[in-house]
């Protein structure tokens, strides 16, 4: 048994088997097989070794022909390696002693000799890595009659392992059968990570190079909550996080009694909480969950692996979806957020994406493509109240054009006699330290604000939040960070312009109470954590919040205010603090 410590990105326990994803996409459908079946595997496995060697025997010969016999040595060290007898005695020991499928002791034979060539001291060595993996996928391609799998045909229960998942492959994944999922590469607020908390998939992302160490089908455990995973664990490390999955089941129960109860301090004061969402079908979970409205809409969805631009009636129907679900509550839908976190979409040959074409930026340099999508959000406003909202606007300048738009796409749907909300609010994202610094001016031309701290964080602090290598540095409770919070909601508060929240700390129970002691009064959290955050608000006063937020402030470091939340939220709900 191992354990390995990554980023928690989305909360929950997940116990199955390892379904590994790489360039190839092949899953190893089966890990046992039968005793009387064990002959005719070891056939078909020797016929997959024979097939593969006269593939790469063909591949030499040609090579040689062309390039050279130097050249051609390449593969001849690659058969060598597919006829090696200990290879093939340690694959033939696992299906007879065992009675592994030849894929899954295919996998695990050549996975533990690269790791044992990975951790010698030799740059030779580690080089034949890389060899050990071809000679993989070309004897599972064999055996598995060159079939490939996409993740969204998954038909069984899993755990996805992958160097990375984009958004799309994210979105695509079947909750019913993949129980959670890891991750190589990736940070806290990367979108694949918003993706998976707001689908309620267990996962764990920037977990660096672990692939090598698992084989298809062994047993794992995703800890979602602490970002651990446990490699084959023993049945007492098992028995344990089954019986912490069930206080997780047990927790959302009790929960569930505050559905349809106000998220309302215990000094009468009433919090608007509203939920963040990625795809229609999660308005429904909204509603499940007790939420006051959708705080933000994200509608990158409809871009996320598509293979033509999305029409206005597209926009449209995915809006209206959510809108008549929502019957009148609000619902506040941001134009499009395309950037470097959000690979696969609207390609970009830029060196520095995060600083680059995105969000707003990317919207005013492509009108048509704006307009489309404002179109559609004006008309969707006649089914309810509908609020939109444009991301990472920095200047004035970019507010300006935007709202200049929207008036001219207003204008035009009155002459044709559409109907839409004439009243529709506009408002904004606070995202970048320009924003926050120029917020005065900001204020006096938009309806509202949203604080979105996925976005402010790295900005504030200078880390890109999808880099592992600097994931330690991504902290929401920054004191830097805390101060242009505070700022904001400071600003707003004076000017009367509502403001809110809809990053993922808004969502954090640890960070709740600072929040309204600054002055939150509005949140808009994934919809898994509705239930845990109205807890929170339904157990404290807005002065203990208060005097949180002050003693928080005074203090120097992101650790020393971690440390000191996590403690205040012990005292007000125990069953919610990190453990």
């Amino acid at each position: 048994m191992r354990t390995l410590q990554g980023i928690a990105v989305s909360p929950g326990v997940a116990i199955g088997e390892a379904l590994i994803v790489d360039n190839e996409g092949f899953r190893i459908p089966r890990r046992f097989v039968m005793r009387d079946a064990v002959d005719d595997e070891l056939e078909r496995l020797d016929h997959a070794i024979d097939a593969v060697a006269a593939e790469i025997e063909t591949n030499r010969d040609a090579v040689s022909n062309r390039l050279g016999e130097q050249y051609g040595a390449i593969f001849s060290a690659h058969v060598q390696m597919l006829r090696d007898p200990s290879l093939y005695r340690e694959i033939v020991g696992l299906i007879r002693t065992k009675h592994y499928s030849p894929e899954y002791a295919v996998s695990r034979t050549l996975r533990q000799f690269a790791k044992v060539f990975e951790e010698l001291d030799s740059d030779y060595l580690a080089e034949r890595v890389h060899d050990i993996f071809d000679i993989e996928r070309s004897l599972l391609a064999k055996l598995l009659g060159e079939r490939r799998e996409e993740l969204s045909h998954v038909t069984s229960p899993v755990v996805v392992l992958a160097h990375n998942l984009t958004p799309s492959e994210t979105a695509s994944l079947d909750s019913r059968f993949v129980l959670g999922f890891v991750t190589e590469i990736g940070g806290a607020g990367g979108h694949t990570a918003i993706v998976a908390k707001g689908m309620e998939i267990p996962a764990v992302v920037g977990m660096g190079q672990f692939l090598t160490d698992v084989s298809g089908g062994d047993l794992l455990i995703v800890d979602g909550d602490h970002g651990r995973v446990v490699l084959q664990p023993d049945e007492e490390t098992i028995a344990r996080y089954r019986h912490e999955a069930e206080e997780h089941r047990s927790l959302a129960v009790r929960l569930e009694e505050l559905r349809d109860l106000p998220a309302e301090t215990t000094d009468g004061q009433h919090i608007q909480l509203n939920a963040n969402i990625e795809f229609p079908r999660e308005a429904k979970v909204c509603l499940d969950r007790g939420a006051d409205g959708i705080g933000l809409y994200r509608t990158e969805f409809l871009y996320l692996g598509a293979t033509s631009e999305p029409t206005e009636e597209d926009h449209y129907n995915a809006y209206a979806e959510v809108i008549r679900k929502m019957d009148g509550r609000p619902v506040v839908i941001r134009t499009l957020d395309l950037g470097a976190d959000k690979l696969g979409q609207l390609p970009q040959d830029e060196q520095n994406p995060f600083l680059g074409l995105r969000s707003i930026r990317l919207s005013l340099r492509n009108l048509p493509l704006f307009r489309t999508q404002l179109r559609a959000i004006a008309r969707a406003s006649a089914l309810g109240t509908v609020k939109v909202m444009f991301p990472l606007i920095s200047t004035l300048a970019d507010l300006r054009q935007a709202k200049m738009v929207v008036a001219d796409m207003l204008e035009d749907l009155e002459e044709a006699g559409v109907e839409f909300d004439r009243d529709m609010a506009v408002g904004m994202m606070v995202e970048v330290p320009a924003a926050v610094t120029m917020l005065d001016r900001f204020l006096k031309e938009v309806d509202f604000i949203s604080i979105g701290t996925n976005d402010l964080i790295q900005y504030a602090l200078a880390v890109d939040r999808s880099n592992n290598e600097v994931a330690d540095r991504y902290q929401a409770s920054d004191p830097a960070v805390l101060r242009l919070i505070d700022q904001s909601l400071t600003g707003a508060r004076e000017a009367g312009v509502p403001a809110s929240v809809c990053g993922q700390m808004g969502g954090e129970p640890a960070y709740i109470m600072l929040l309204l002691g600054l002055g939150l009064r509005s949140a808009s959290v994934p919809p898994s954590a509705v239930p845990e955050i109205k807890k929170i608000c339904r157990s404290v006063s807005i002065p203990q919040c208060e005097e949180i937020a002050g003693r928080a402030m005074a203090m120097d470091s992101a650790r020393e205010i971690d440390t000191y939340l996590r403690e205040e939220l012990r005292k007000v709900a125990p069953e919610l603090a990190p453990s």
